[in-house]
């Protein structure tokens, strides 16, 4: 049985989809799949300038890091790899990858999944939409 292992980060800087693809290759996994979440150019209709990320870091990473072990537990993931970004980002930057490797594909999709549907709802990251006539803060992860 392959060793399981988990990469957490929160960054500043862009995020690379290859790194979080290259930490979860693994030859005795059957299935990988990974989901890229960016910043779009409006919400509900309205246009939207840029997005601004704030985490709890300590915490955030904590949250990402029992996820991970939870859907590793769950699918049998061999390998998951969370990156989030924090800070200014622009239209059609990356805010969040991850990468999910499993001995079967049905299991990558499902914890890749329930990866970023628990991340939304539990980790303490919170997004500032600025608009052209304004900002408000909303739950990064409603």
């Amino acid at each position: 049985m392959a060793h399981k292992m988990i990469d957490i980060q929160l960054k500043k800087t862009p995020l690379i989809p290859q790194e979080c693809i290259a930490f979860t290759a693994s030859d005795s996994a059957g299935g990988s799949t990974v989901f890229i979440g960016t910043v779009r150019d409006n919400t509900k209709g309205k246009p939207v300038v840029r997005l601004e990320f704030e985490a709890y870091e300590p915490m955030a990473i904590s949250e990402l890091r029992k996820i991970a072990e939870q859907a590793t537990e769950k699918w049998s993931a061999e390998k998951i790899s969370i990156h989030h970004r924090t800070g200014v980002l622009q239209i059609g930057e990356i805010a969040v990858i991850i990468s999910v490797a499993t001995p079967h594909r049905k299991a990558a999709f499902e914890a890749c999944q329930y990866c970023i549907d628990t991340l939304k709802e539990s980790v303490p990251i919170w997004k500032k939409e600025i608009f052209e006539d304004g900002e408000v803060w909303v739950a990064a992860h409603p």
